[in-house]
């Protein structure tokens, strides 16, 4: 059955994969991404190959920007069926130099360290991802009440289970939208409408390449601990998660789950170490 599907943050690597996989089952997909160009390519590659999309310039931070996004959804699709909260990220701003405290990190003013992380930039980054799940659910939820079928995935990360090292914020903004994934769930449960999240596990973006890879292509110590600490030894490809993805999205399938994160990270969330 045809859905009208909204995703934000489409034109990134993941969330543009989820949009060509379901605009290929014959759903109308429209990408909500602030870098409208972005989008656009991911539109004009699914309508191309016979899908229907259309890209929307759109801040999630910005309610009265969503709202005016949500109006254009309506009158060129209709009502939201499955909305999918993918919009997020890290930023440097937020990003420690050392992994765990280092004397004098107190006292340095030209490197960041916990002591001297930027309000406004851990600000920024909780808000992009956490904030950035709320108020598109504000927007777009009505849509979905007195509907069937009709559901909300929102874009967790390992970082809900186990914090990593120099990004607190996004660390703690992760954390907070999978319990917020369970309390939207609870909340809407007698309406029909399910809320679930994926937490990928670690895949190559446009993010966090520059963490993972040296200018030269060479893999970081990060990449080397990542790899070591993921029981299948290398990195997500972005098709992985689109069986859990189409799963959760199909109320025929999936009917009966609402409020869990599914880890999809090669065994990352269960190994100890040893």
């Amino acid at each position: 059955m045809e859905k009208i599907i909204v995703i934000t943050g489409a034109g990134g690597i993941l969330c543009s994969s989820f949009a060509e996989f379901l605009a290929a089952k014959g759903h109308k997909v429209a990408l909500l991404d602030l870098n409208e160009e972005a989008a656009q390519k991911v539109a004009d590659g699914i309508n191309a190959n016979g899908g229907t999309a259309k890209a929307y310039k759109c801040n999630c931070l910005d309610k009265e920007n969503i709202e005016a996004v949500h109006n254009a959804v309506l009158a060129d699709f209709g009502k939201c069926d499955i909305l999918i909260n993918g919009a997020g990220g890290n930023n440097p701003k937020c990003t420690t130099q050392h992994e765990e405290y280092v004397k004098g990190d107190e006292n340095a003013d030209d490197f960041l360290t916990f002591f001297n992380i930027d309000e406004k930039g851990f600000d920024f980054v909780f808000d992009l991802n956490m904030k950035g799940v709320l108020l598109p659910s504000q927007v777009f939820m009505p849509d979905m009440i007195g509907k069937d079928g009709c559901c909300v995935i929102n874009v967790s990360s390992m970082n809900a289970y186990r914090p990593l090292t120099k990004i607190p914020a996004y660390s703690a903004a992760k954390a907070a939208v999978t319990n917020f994934t369970s309390w939207l769930a609870v909340h809407f449960a007698k309406e029909g409408i399910r809320v679930n999240a994926i937490a990928p596990g670690f895949f190559v973006t446009n993010q966090n390449r520059a963490m993972l890879f040296n200018e030269d292509g060479t893999p970081t110590p990060r990449t080397d601990k990542i790899l070591r600490s993921t029981p299948m030894g290398r990195f997500g490809e972005s098709e992985e998660l689109l069986g859990t993805l189409e799963w959760l999205v199909d109320e025929t399938k999936s009917g009966f789950v609402t409020g869990i994160t599914v880890p999809v990270d090669g065994g990352f969330s269960v190994y100890s170490g040893v």
